[in-house]
């Protein structure tokens, strides 16, 4: 017999493709989804504010809230919560803002005014702008339902808007005003001012002076018609 030799043949396995673990590789983010803004701590809150202003001037009061200012920010919802509180501690950080603009507004019209006239009537016209100029703002501030004014920094702009007012009443009568203790007499000149320049305003934003200012004669401006309003007012003080 032919001696046969068998040759020991070695058996491969198929090669198994070499998968990769999905928990080692990132997940991907969905197209759709927002990326948040980064802030610093001081930087967000301040961002916060100004977020929260856009959407008051945009949407109204009704339409602030607390998710509304975080995605306007493009931060999480968490956010505003943590540096507020809640949605009252929002507003009125926002309402301080805006008395401290208010402010500002009506000192530096009366600090460009160059004669006692000018300088009364510089005040209720910058009070009026800035109403005109920031109208979900102006009705923020005077929504006392809605504000804390035990935070500090909204009590003190509020006191400080009073004190303007106060002192501006006292320079027309050449006396001094302490906004702490008035004469029924002083308190009735700040009411009454203070009533004449907030109805005109809230008459304006409303719309409601429209019919007056179309039976003027054509161009007639809403500050022209404070401007006389204002006149007859103060003609006993100023004379012509």
């Amino acid at each position: 017999m032919a001696k046969s030799d068998t040759k020991s043949e070695t058996v491969r396995s198929p090669r198994v493709p070499k998968r990769t673990s999905s928990a080692s590789r990132p997940a991907r983010r969905p197209a759709s989804a927002k990326t948040e803004t980064p802030y610093h701590h001081g930087a967000l809150r301040e961002a916060l504010l100004q977020a929260a202003e856009r959407v008051l001037e945009r949407d109204g009061l009704a339409g602030l809230t607390l998710r509304a200012v975080a995605r306007e920010a493009g931060v999480s919802h968490a956010a505003p919560t943590h540096h507020f509180g809640d949605l009252t501690g929002l507003v009125s950080e926002l309402a301080a803002i805006g008395f401290r603009q208010f402010n500002a507004a009506m000192a530096s019209a009366c600090d460009s005014a160059t004669t006692p006239l000018s300088r009364a009537l510089a005040r209720p016209k910058a009070y009026v702008a800035y109403a005109q100029a920031h109208p979900g703002m102006y009705g923020l501030m005077f929504r006392t339902e809605r504000l804390d004014y035990a935070r500090p920094s909204l009590h003190e702009a509020a006191e400080s808007s009073f004190a303007g007012l106060a002192n501006a009443i006292g320079a027309m009568r050449q006396e001094q005003i302490s906004g702490d203790a008035l004469t029924l007499d002083q308190g009735a000149a700040i009411a009454r001012a203070w009533s004449m320049v907030h109805g005109f305003t809230m008459l304006l934003l409303d719309g409601r002076l429209e019919d007056i200012l179309e039976r003027l004669p054509a161009g007639t401006t809403a500050e022209q018609l404070l401007e006389a309003i204002l006149k007859s007012t103060l003609a006993t003080k100023f004379p012509a």
